[in-house]
């Protein structure tokens, strides 16, 4: 994975409008060519490059607008790990648990999975 940006917007103010003019665009391309034709699909390329590509590369790039500055990826070893920006801690340390030992299944038991062999 590259250490860039990605689809990474400079704000999320500035990611949600590249969103509203391009979905708006794709939309008014299609809507529009029953009243002005096949002009209205000049909105077609106008609305993917707001878009970065497509629908899917804008969704990614909200994701990574949102997080950006909250986690931190670390690779040492050919482990990576997801820390909260800041304290250090890995991501979800604050809400782990241990289960109670009534849920826990025995590894002796019967396996999950019967495998039939032909004899």
């Amino acid at each position: 994975m590259a250490d860039g940006p990605g689809f990474a917007s400079a704000s999320l103010a500035r990611h949600l409008t590249r969103g509203a003019v391009g979905f708006g665009s794709l939309v008014g391309s299609v809507a529009l060519l029953p009243f002005v034709g096949p002009v209205s699909l000049v909105l077609l390329p106008a609305g993917l490059l707001a878009l970065r590509g497509c629908p899917m590369c804008w969704a990614i790039g909200l994701m990574q607008t949102i997080s950006r500055g909250r986690l931190e990826r670390s690779c040492e070893d050919g482990q990576c790990k997801l820390t909260v920006a800041g304290t250090g801690k890995q991501h979800g340390e604050s809400t782990a648990f241990t289960v109670p030992a009534a849920f826990t299944v025995p590894a002796a038991e019967k396996p999950l999975v019967h495998v039939a062999t032909r004899g």
